[in-house]
C-alpha cells in the first residue's frame, strides 16, 4: 500500500468517524443532554482530516514540481 493510499484511505475513514460524532452531538443536544466531552468529541478528527486533506489537496502540484525539475 503506498503512502498516497493509505493517507487517502484513513482520510476516508476519519471522515466516517467524524460524521458519527457530529450526528451523536445534535442528537444529545436535541435529547437535552449536553455533555462537554461529546461537545469537543468532533475536533480531533477534524483536526486530523484538516492535516490528510491539506497533504491530498497538496501533493498533484508536488508532484508535478518534482516533474519539472526531474526534466530540467
Amino acid at each position: 500500500m503506498t503512502p498516497t493510499s493509505l493517507i487517502r484511505q484513513s482520510h476516508r475513514w476519519i471522515s466516517l468517524f467524524f460524521t458519527l460524532t457530529v450526528i451523536a452531538n445534535f442528537v444529545a443536544l436535541f435529547a437535552g443532554r449536553q455533555m462537554d466531552w461529546l461537545t469537543y468529541l468532533p475536533l480531533l478528527p477534524l483536526f486530523l482530516l484538516i492535516a490528510s486533506g491539506t497533504v491530498l489537496f497538496f501533493q498533484p502540484y508536488v508532484r508535478k514540481a518534482k516533474a519539472r525539475r526531474a526534466v530540467a
